[in-house]
């Protein structure tokens, strides 16, 4: 059952949300570089059917030529992440249970994140992970989108 603290955290979610930064730390505590490069795009939404979306654009990527090579297409699907799936609130922590990824290993599986709320913004921070070799933590930072007029 859900309690009302828990309700009211799931509809604070209910939206769509730009990403505005990534930061990365070590194990240590020391500040790293993101692995999604400079100035990420990213929107993330979260329905009232209790489904999520997630879609993360590396920064500095580039186009794809005309009959991009092998090359160009790995670079292309290694600087671009998209998952769906379910997602429930467990106390702090929103758990999103992938069912569809364009990283395959985390199809069944459920990627957790702690959430933050500060006005109209969350803040998701990973559990320590390994990214390219190295144990680090992210910190997304999230801005709701406003419905045009």
């Amino acid at each position: 059952m859900v309690n009302a603290i828990s309700h009211n955290l799931i509809e604070r979610l209910f939206g769509t949300w730009r990403l505005v930064s990534v930061s990365s730390t070590t194990s240590k505590g020391e500040p790293n570089d993101s692995p999604y490069g400079l100035d990420p795009v990213g929107f993330l939404t979260y329905g009232t059917d209790g489904r999520v979306t997630a879609l993360i654009s590396y920064g500095g990527r580039k186009p794809l030529s005309v009959g991009a090579s092998t090359e160009e297409q790995a670079e292309a699907f290694k600087t671009f992440l998209a998952y769906t799936g379910q997602f429930r609130l467990v106390d702090d922590k929103v758990h999103h249970h992938i069912e569809m990824s364009s990283i395959q290993n985390y199809v069944g599986r459920d990627l957790v994140r702690s959430v933050r709320f500060e006005g109209d913004r969350i803040v998701l921070v990973t559990p320590p992970t390994s990214v390219s070799g190295k144990l680090q933590t992210l910190e997304l930072l999230w801005e709701r989108l406003t419905v045009a007029p």
